[in-house]
């Protein structure tokens, strides 16, 4: 079964955009693990704007599933990382002033510094994710990376998912192949859904996770949090 981590970034989100504690990040982190989540996933960015770096230093404490970072390697990101020895972290290579993450690395250009960060992170005994485009190369170089994983961003795929959903699915399809044969496991992530997740963890082989935060949590607004967990573990389940 590909199991669930929820990323807990939008209720930092809405904390920051009134200041106090309301929602309370770490609440938040125990009642998605109450409520079924297989792991929690945040992404802190230098500029705090939604989950703080003390945030990140406070959850290890209530967190009872598996935990993951994801972020840039800046100096800030790795030593926070190398703090808190988290299950994962994932590498993605966002500008600082990106307002989410819109692009995976391109690991042949980048080879030799990821290889210096993934063997940064094994030596602090992190598993080491690699987000990426679904491009069977990028697979390819992820795995001559030593990486563990790699996330498929799968933002292109809900955009088209709609109007071409084998057109839309296919490359990602690919890409899982290529990863698996190289030896690495497989991630995805960015703009799943209720009405898209199923079709991609059918088709696209051996999805070990995905991370969802955005639309679970704008979906919850209406279908409350915990019933909101439970039918994206249905459709998980059903696969």
């Amino acid at each position: 079964m590909t199991r669930l981590s929820v990323n807990i970034n939008k209720f930092a989100t809405l904390r920051n955009a009134r200041g106090g504690n309301l929602p309370n990040i770490l609440q938040a982190a125990m009642d998605c693990e109450r409520f079924g989540a297989q792991g929690i996933t945040i992404h802190p960015r230098p500029d705090e704007r939604h989950i703080r770096y003390q945030d990140a230093k406070d959850l290890p404490a209530v967190i009872n599933t598996e935990f993951n970072i994801e972020g840039n390697p800046i100096d800030s990101f790795r030593k926070l990382v190398a703090t808190l020895k988290p299950t994962q972290v994932t590498l993605v290579p966002d500008a600082h002033d990106a307002i989410t993450s819109n692009a995976g690395w391109d690991t042949r250009k980048h080879l030799n510094y990821l290889k210096e960060q993934v063997a940064f992170f094994h030596s602090q005994q992190i598993r080491c994710s690699l987000f990426i485009d679904p491009i069977p190369e990028m697979a390819l170089y992820a795995a001559q990376t030593g990486a563990d994983r790699i996330e498929l961003y799968t933002e292109a795929y809900a955009h088209h998912y709609t109007q071409q959903p084998e057109q839309a699915v296919m490359p990602y399809v690919k890409t899982a192949e290529a990863a698996i044969k190289a030896g690495l496991g497989v991630n995805a992530g960015h703009d799943l859904n209720l009405d898209n997740l199923g079709y991609f963890v059918e088709f696209v082989p051996c999805v070990l996770e995905v991370s969802i935060g955005h639309a679970l949590i704008c979906e919850s607004i209406y279908l409350g949090l915990e019933n909101t967990i439970q039918l994206y573990l249905n459709v998980l389940n059903k696969i």
